[in-house]
């Protein structure tokens, strides 16, 4: 006994998984365009990243006479650690906005 095909059904799955892959394209465009500053506890060093989670500054702001080198990796890896935070915040902004008119799956 031969199954229909419900070819109704089939052309909106693919335009629904269309859909899908051009608003994942877009969101992930818009992760690469926004950038989040974040700064170390103690103001020394600033790191740029963007939502996809690329860092493309980090900067090391005054002077650093009367710090030890051990202080400054402290300061760069506490920059690195929120700005990888930070990315993560963004992403999950951006994706809120990209598909809040998708249902989730866990529903």
């Amino acid at each position: 006994m031969p199954r229909e095909i419900d070819e109704a059904w089939v052309d909106e799955a693919i335009a629904r998984y269309r859909r899908i892959q051009t608003a994942q394209a877009e969101f992930d465009r818009a992760a690469a365009m926004v950038a989040v500053t974040v700064r170390s506890s103690d103001g020394t060093v600033e790191v740029d990243v963007t939502a996809s989670g690329v860092i493309t500054d980090v900067r090391v702001l005054g002077a650093l006479h009367g710090r030890t080198g051990r202080e400054l990796s402290e300061a760069v890896t506490a920059a690195v650690t929120a700005a990888t935070e930070a990315a993560r915040w963004a992403r999950e902004k951006l994706r809120a906005e990209a598909f809040a008119d998708y249902p989730s799956l866990a529903d």
